[in-house]
């Protein structure tokens, strides 16, 4: 349930924040104040497209924040719960829209994605906008609408699995075969540049190694003198350093034996020793391995170069060169063994055709249950909204394949689609003895309103639409007919929460809470307001809604009549 909405600098408004309750919320209030505006910041809110034109003058972003009771609602705790958010009993929603085209995105003051925001608002609200009921002149729509309304979910998703792994592997296969004669002429190539590096076998930094081998080779002479002479002066030498290090060391000694004091400085000259001796075994154990050889630094030259040519040739690095060795193994693999993966390919496909044509299959049958079962509901909420003999028909076809694009089912090649291999229609009749015709050909106006709440109420019943938002559900409609919507609106209020703009009395006398959207002026601006009214308030707004601007004594007793308030 939405328990309160702000909105911020959106449009017209610059500042609104409304509490809604249970049962039917009515908004009304004259053309242009913003009542649509409203569900607009909704929709916005809920994921929809974001645009900065949104943002009024002057502002530099716009804010819409919803507080909605999510107490018990396992499918929005799990959707918290995978993204690290804290599940509490009410939920904080905003979504904030700057000038500078950012668009920041929170629950429970946590940021996310838009994905995250749209998943979330899926599960709490049903925002059945100005012209939606328009969706239903669309036949491609009514698949959605028949599968909303029954309880396969679960088919539907496995099958989607299927189809997208049955089109993965058509593409897959369709694209072998186009490679096919491509390969063939490559495979000499293909071969030559197999050898030509597997002539050289780089190892992965190879590179790097025989570099740092070549400054030690080409510079052999250097070490082997420098060592050499730092041995002579620190050892071997007749004025080495050692020597006189050893006499310093003596002497210290013989001081010590007269005076205590000179004691550590006899152990500082020792370990100074230690250091020379170590240092001078280092540098003269390495003088006697350095290698003179020019055989076998030209070696390493050579080695060098050809991995410098492989690396040249193929991507800059020795890594890219074995990633390109990976590559046209596999291409060559797949040269040598083409028929046996196109083969692989083809039982693939054909197992996954069987197994998106069952699942298709089972699906199918789930629709003609479903639509057996709403047939009597829609017509009985027809009947209630004053349509007095409806026939209303789901038309379920498939066609058999005539080309690659099917799936088996029953030994037969069925056409395939997204969401299975039906075609769904409506169809209805409004006159007794008329058969039932395409709906999107026969319906007028104020029929296809009351069909789009026939649907919505059938679908309310099943529990799956926490909250209804309608804008202007009641287009076509008056009178007597404009009661019985407000009934039928009033009746989905039992079951959720309903919040539906309306410019019938009929209709707003239903309401549970009723809301007054404004225009009211602001220094040099023009601004929307809402309000929520009063009982003796909603009387006169009903009023005005059944006789104009000018209420009178009459209106005023058919507005308590409507909305059974007794003052």
């Amino acid at each position: 349930m939405l328990k309160s909405l702000e909105v911020k600098d959106y449009a017209l408004i610059e500042h609104i924040q409304a509490e809604f309750g249970k049962g039917l919320n009515i908004i009304t209030g004259e053309t242009g104040t913003g009542k649509s505006i409203l569900i607009d910041a909704l929709g916005l809110l809920l994921g929809e497209r974001a645009s900065t034109e949104v943002i009024r003058k002057g502002a530099a972003k716009s804010i819409v924040e919803g507080i909605f009771e999510v107490k018990g609602n396992k499918k929005v705790e799990a959707v918290l719960s995978e993204n690290d958010i804290e599940f509490y009993p009410e939920l904080i929603m905003r979504r904030e829209i700057s000038l500078k085209g950012s668009n920041r995105c929170f629950l429970n003051d946590t940021p996310v994605q838009l994905s995250v925001i749209k998943e979330t608002g899926n599960l709490l609200v049903d925002l059945h906008g100005q012209h939606e009921h328009q969706s239903l002149l669309r036949t491609e729509t009514h698949i959605d609408y028949l599968d909303e309304l029954g309880n396969y979910d679960d088919l539907l998703q496995k099958y989607l699995v299927s189809y997208n792994e049955l089109d993965r592997i058509k593409h897959e296969l369709e694209t072998l075969k186009k490679r096919e004669a491509t390969l063939k002429e490559r495979k000499d190539i293909v071969d030559f540049q197999i050898k030509e590096i597997d002539a050289v076998s780089p190892e992965e930094d190879e590179d790097v190694k025989l570099n740092e081998q070549l400054k030690i080779l080409e510079n052999s002479e250097t070490l082997a003198e420098l060592t050499s002479e730092i041995y002579q002066v620190l050892y071997e030498s007749e004025n080495s350093i050692h020597d006189a290090i050893v006499k310093i060391r003596n002497d210290l000694i013989k001081l010590n034996g007269i005076d205590k004091t000179f004691e550590e400085s006899v152990k500082e000259i020792e370990s100074v020793l230690t250091l020379i001796n170590d240092i001078s075994s280092s540098v003269n154990s390495y003088a006697s391995k350095v290698e003179l050889d020019p055989e076998h630094i030209e070696g390493v030259r050579e080695r060098l170069s050809a991995i410098n040519i492989l690396k040249k040739k193929y991507g800059g690095s020795i890594n890219s060169v074995l990633e390109q060795r990976k590559k046209l193994a596999e291409e060559a693999d797949l040269v040598e063994n083409f028929s046996g993966k196109i083969s692989e390919l083809e039982t693939q496909l054909d197992e996954l055709r069987k197994e998106a044509g069952t699942i298709a299959l089972e699906i199918s049958k789930k629709r003609n249950e479903t639509a057996k079962k709403i047939k009597r509901n829609i017509e009985d909420s027809l009947k209630q909204l004053g349509i007095q003999y409806p026939d209303f028909k789901t038309v379920i076809s498939n066609d058999i394949s005539t080309n690659e694009n099917f799936v088996i089912a029953n030994n037969k090649h069925y056409q395939y689609y997204g969401k299975g291999i039906d075609k769904v229609e409506f169809f209805i009749s409004t006159n007794k003895g008329e058969d039932p015709k395409p709906l999107a050909k026969v319906a007028s106006g104020g029929e296809i309103s009351r069909i789009m709440l026939s649907l919505k109420s059938t679908l309310a019943k099943a529990d799956k639409l926490p909250l209804l938002i309608f804008d202007e559900i009641d287009v076509g409609v008056s009178g007597r007919i404009a009661q019985k919507v407000g009934q039928s609106l009033k009746e989905l209020s039992r079951y959720h929460q309903v919040i539906a703009i309306t410019h019938l009395p009929q209709i707003a006398g239903m309401a549970n809470l009723h809301y007054l959207i404004e225009k009211i002026t602001k220094g040099a601006r023009v601004i929307s307001s809402i309000k929520r009214l009063k009982d003796s308030e909603r009387v006169t707004e009903v009023a005005k809604l059944l006789s104009g601007e000018k209420v009178t004594e009459s209106s005023l007793e058919s507005a308590r009549q409507l909305i059974e308030f007794k003052e």
